[in-house]
């Protein structure tokens, strides 16, 4: 019996992430695959990583993909740097603050939480206190809270926490939506996905580390927990130069194309400009869906442009979401954790950050409410 192709519905996704992937990174994940040593594929991973390094705004030799998601990007940040018994601050305002803390505490440190109600920003001022109570080895923090649509100003803390600490930032849905300056800002590591405004299919999570923080790894006194993320390993492997790359594991060979060509739209593109194409487009979506009667959530001065939370009008339920992406194959996601079935957020990253969408989401939604 002949079974039929895949043919999965073609929907406009408008949630908190996967990102609508641009045709031509769709055509570059459509490439022939290398091998992952292959001298023409080890050329595309040292453009991929040149690429990440102006889009992170650094200098950092040490920048590349991990293959993994996001959460990926993640662990690989605070299992390398922290070791048992090391002291951390982390800010909280939303589940993936508080999905910073579980992992810093699974790999023995010591978790300080600094927390903010869900929708505010963290607060740099205590972040410091807490740093000159604590004296914490590093300091962590969600740049854009994709829970809640908040920002949180990173390029404050450095300011308050001062130069000691470490500074780890996850700017898994800020990356090339919004400004980051890691450099600029005083940030050891921060790490991001590539699902969200870089418009690539999730399955890596471009990471950096500055020369401190890759020294901190290197004069570690304990192995760290995780062999596949071992940044002493992985970096012999991504590090360019002459000679032999180290083996260490088949690099998924399609995403790196697709991120490759990502980076390219995104550094053809502009940073500033495609700054300022989320900012306006996020701008129009809240003033179109305030006009239907939705309430902003997160606070005024602080919304993501490219990750707007809304609390649902009085007679809107949340299942209005599975109708919407039945009839219209509009896709947008609903709340996490305390907002759960409270809230809708509803993305504009990358490809997807055009006011045309914005018109066609809410043409749907009139028609449904």
């Amino acid at each position: 019996m002949m079974r039929s192709p895949l043919a999965p519905p073609t929907r406009l996704l408008l949630g908190p992430g996967p990102s609508p992937v641009d045709p031509a990174v769709l055509d570059a994940l459509g490439k022939p695959v290398l091998g992952h040593l292959d001298p023409e594929f080890i050329r595309i991973m040292d453009e991929t990583s040149h690429r990440l390094r102006q889009v992170f705004r650094t200098r950092n030799p040490l920048t590349f993909p991990v293959s993994g998601t996001g959460s990926a990007g993640m662990e690989t940040a605070l299992v390398n740097v922290l070791e048992p018994g090391d002291r951390i601050v982390i800010g909280v305002n939303g589940v993936f603050g508080a999905r910073m803390a579980d992992a810093a505490g699974r790999a023995g440190a010591d978790v300080t939480i600094v927390e903010a109600a869900w929708g505010d920003p963290v607060n740099p001022e205590e972040l410091g206190q807490a740093v000159r109570s604590v004296k914490p080895k590093a300091v962590g923090l969600v740049q854009a809270e994709t829970s809640t649509g908040a920002a949180s100003p990173v390029e404050l803390v450095r300011r308050e926490i001062g130069p000691s600490p470490l500074l780890i930032v996850d700017s898994v849905t800020g990356l090339g939506g919004m400004a980051l300056e890691v450099d600029k800002w005083g940030i050891d590591v921060c790490f991001s996905g590539t699902q969200k405004c870089l418009s690539v299919p999730p399955g890596l999570a471009p990471i950096t580390f500055s020369p401190r923080a890759a020294q901190t790894v290197a004069d570690r006194k304990t192995p760290v927990q995780s062999w596949y993320l071992d940044v002493s390993m992985l970096r012999r492997y991504w590090e360019e130069g002459e000679g032999a790359r180290a083996y260490h594991h088949t690099a998924p060979i399609s995403m790196v194309y697709g991120l490759w060509e990502g980076l390219r739209l995104v550094l053809d593109e502009g940073l500033e400009e495609r700054w300022a194409r989320h900012r306006e487009a996020g701008d129009f979506l809240q003033a179109e869906l305030t006009d239907m009667g939705f309430k902003l959530f997160a606070r005024r001065g602080y919304r993501l442009p490219q990750l707007t939370s809304v609390r649902l009008p009085k007679g809107v339920d949340d299942g209005l979401r599975g109708r919407l992406l039945n009839d219209f194959d509009i896709e947008i996601g609903g709340g996490l954790g305390e907002v759960a079935g409270k809230v809708w957020r509803i993305g504009l990253m990358g490809f997807g950050a055009k006011k045309s969408n914005v018109i066609r989401l809410v043409q749907s939604l009139r028609a449904l409410i």
